[in-house]
């Protein structure tokens, strides 16, 4: 039997709880399910190899950890990993009950990351809920966390250096070998660094897309796509005279400038990942996965 070419599906912690949502079990949950039904769908003619996003539910974590006071907050690569957990049974239990005959399974997986990287004297990643600028300037004077821009709103934002290396790709490897729909990177992968004595965790959270593009390369994947709230990569967003991108080389989009903190990221990943692998790379809405793919809806990269 042939092989179906391999894709990485990179899922937005924001697809998942949407935008000035509650950050409720229950409202997750239903995401989820409606993301599994895009991602099963997409099994039909792909391998899929699925990472998400967690910046909404790290956030809320980190709020839930800072609660308590008599205890030390946990640092951000254990939330990190707790995430994993959590976001991963949820799409595990929900995948497997859209594709009952199909094997899923979650690994647990770190991403090694340079402590000198300048992403930490720089922080650009966003986590957590939406604020107003009253709210923001409240929690930045308790807690002593940083906060930026994110359209109407502000969130907080956290150091968010370049993936080097999956500690974990051997077992990714092994077992999409054995056909099993991997969930992995979750979060872009618990930020750790090599030391002397081994592997320790750093205060970061890894973008996901930057992830997800890292393990698409080290796989030899077919194609990358990325699902997010926006049904496109836009010029001038924001801006009265915005524009979506429909189908583009990797050349053209390095001439334009996007959000650090947001598309920024996802249109790095994709274009160095054509490039590299001469595979092709969407992104767009979650709902629109096999027509973005298609080149039908979204932003389809490729060379």
């Amino acid at each position: 039997m042939e092989l179906k070419p391999t894709l990485v599906v990179a899922l937005g912690g924001n697809a998942l709880l949407k935008r000035g949502e509650p950050l409720e079990a229950d409202i997750q949950r239903k995401n989820i399910d409606l993301a599994a039904k895009t991602i099963a769908g997409l099994t039909h003619n792909w391998r899929v190899v699925l990472v998400h996003g967690n910046g909404p539910q790290v956030g809320l974590l980190a709020l839930q950890n800072s609660a308590y006071e008599n205890v030390t907050p946990y640092p951000l690569d254990i939330l990190g990993a707790e995430s994993q957990g959590m976001i991963g049974y949820m799409l595990q239990q929900s995948l497997k009950n859209q594709l009952p005959r199909r094997e899923v399974s979650v690994l647990l997986t770190q991403v090694e990351v340079d402590a000198a990287d300048p992403a930490f004297a720089n922080p650009t990643k966003y986590i957590g809920p939406v604020y107003d600028q009253a709210q923001a300037d409240a929690l930045s004077a308790e807690k002593g966390w940083r906060f930026k821009a994110d359209g109407m709103y502000f969130r907080r934002v956290v150091p968010s250096p370049q993936p080097k290396r999956i500690v974990e790709s051997d077992a990714i490897n092994a077992l999409i070998s054995r056909d099993h729909l991997v969930i992995c990177n979750g979060g872009g992968g618990v930020p750790v660094v090599e030391k002397a004595d081994g592997y320790h965790g750093i205060e970061a959270v890894i973008d996901k897309d930057l992830s997800a593009a890292l393990l698409a390369r080290q796989i030899e994947a077919d194609a990358l796509l990325i699902l997010t709230d926006a049904d496109a990569v836009y010029v001038d967003w924001g801006m009265p005279g915005q524009r979506p991108l429909a189908q583009v080389t990797p050349a053209l989009l390095d001439e334009m400038t996007f959000d650090a903190g947001s598309m920024g990221p996802k249109v790095a990943a994709c274009s160095r990942f054509v490039r590299e692998c001469n595979g092709i790379a969407g992104i767009g809405a979650l709902a629109d996965g096999p027509a973005i793919l298609a080149g039908d809806k979204g932003t389809l990269i490729r060379q």
